[in-house]
């Protein structure tokens, strides 16, 4: 059996695939290649205007990167609605190890120096693929999409992959493509580079908002 690699792991990546767990406990991993997959168009990206009120009112400190390892152990704990996680400990020691690379990030939203909410993902070429976000209190994980998109428009990134559509990820705009379409956008991202965005100048939020503004 080939032991599962940082490596290897982008590899399934950019063949379209990734891995989970069936539980938290499980030491059994399984690929995944839907065949309808969730993506976000950034150049369709909404914000509802009561959040856009919220990331403009800076209810909360957002930092990338600083806690990617408290990011995913948050994300991997029982919620209300999953009781159940889907990372558990390999997939968490993978995903550090890519986080170490430089190939994974987190999105992380704090309040008076407590971590509230974030999400984390994969980069690769003009590609991020989302992984998890929690939220402890309201509208925590939704600021920290809010700023992804934002990076991620800023950087050149082309494709953001959600791998499924939920009710929270459709009001941002998050549709169902095929997986032959879904490859050919892939394919078309990671030929192209783009840089993942740590800082993000207070006009560059303010434009990216503006212009989800003139879309909605």
């Amino acid at each position: 059996m080939t032991t599962l690699t940082p490596e290897l792991l982008l590899r399934a990546y950019a063949a379209g695939i990734f891995p989970m767990a069936d539980s938290r406990a499980s030491r059994h991993l399984y690929w995944l290649d839907p065949e309808w997959r969730g993506i976000l168009p950034l150049e369709r990206f909404h914000v509802p205007r009561r959040l856009r009120k919220t990331v403009l009112q800076r209810r909360f400190e957002v930092r990338v990167d600083s806690a990617f390892r408290e990011v995913i152990s948050r994300c991997a704990e029982p919620h209300a609605g999953r009781p159940e996680s889907w990372i558990n400990p390999d997939i968490e020691h993978l995903y550090r190890a890519l986080h170490e690379m430089g190939a994974a990030h987190s999105v992380e939203c704090w309040r008076d120096g407590e971590l509230v909410g974030g999400l984390y993902g994969v980069a690769l070429g003009a590609a991020f693929f989302g992984e998890s976000m929690f939220s402890r209190v309201e509208d925590a994980s939704k600021v920290a999409l809010v700023h992804l998109a934002a990076r991620l428009a800023q950087g050149g990134f082309t494709l953001l992959d959600t791998q499924f559509v939920t009710k929270h990820l459709q009001q941002f705009g998050a549709v169902e493509i095929a997986r032959a379409e879904y490859r050919k956008r892939l394919a078309a991202a990671l030929r192209r580079s783009a840089a993942f965005q740590p800082d993000l100048p207070e006009e560059s939020l303010f434009g990216f908002l503006q212009s989800t503004t003139q879309r909605s």
